[in-house]
């Protein structure tokens, strides 16, 4: 099952009413593929934000700003193994995507991950501001992930 924010419908109040309308990112997470690229740091400087992986590459997102929102990405190798440690507390099944949005949600959060795993594990909020979408791409699993500014 997916996580429940994956493309999930969200709904913002309007500014001086009761009417709700649509925000524009999902749609705009619904083609993240089209936003992301993979490089060498150096290639990926102009990015909007960046994700580091361990074996030198780096992902970046260059998708349109979105007015009143802040954007987050998080990647891993899908075929890197799990710490043992963390394993041992979260499991292996579908480690490195829940990993990769918890970190998303650090980043928009700007809090530490160790902070994090101590309030929620590798969940995420069911009910929070952000929202985000995973993908395997290539060898990698990347979530994009974005929040209101505060």
């Amino acid at each position: 099952m997916p996580p429940p924010s994956d493309l999930r419908p969200v709904l913002e109040p309007a500014r001086h009413g009761h009417v709700a309308v649509p925000r524009p990112v999902p749609g705009l997470l619904a083609a993240a593929e089209q936003h992301l690229r993979i490089g060498s740091p150096a290639t990926m400087a102009d990015a909007v934000t960046r994700s580091h992986l361990d074996d030198g590459r780096c992902v970046g997102w260059y998708g349109p700003p979105v007015p009143g929102w802040r954007v987050a990405i998080d990647a891993e190798r899908a075929d890197a193994p799990v710490p043992p440690a963390l394993a041992r507390r979260f499991g292996t099944g579908d480690f490195w995507a829940r990993w990769t949005r918890a970190e998303c949600c650090c980043k928009l959060a700007d809090a530490p991950i160790a902070a994090w795993l101590r309030r929620h594990g590798l969940g995420t909020p069911a009910d929070g501001p952000p929202i985000w979408r995973t993908l395997w791409t290539a060898d990698l699993v990347i979530t994009v992930s974005c929040a209101p500014t505060p």
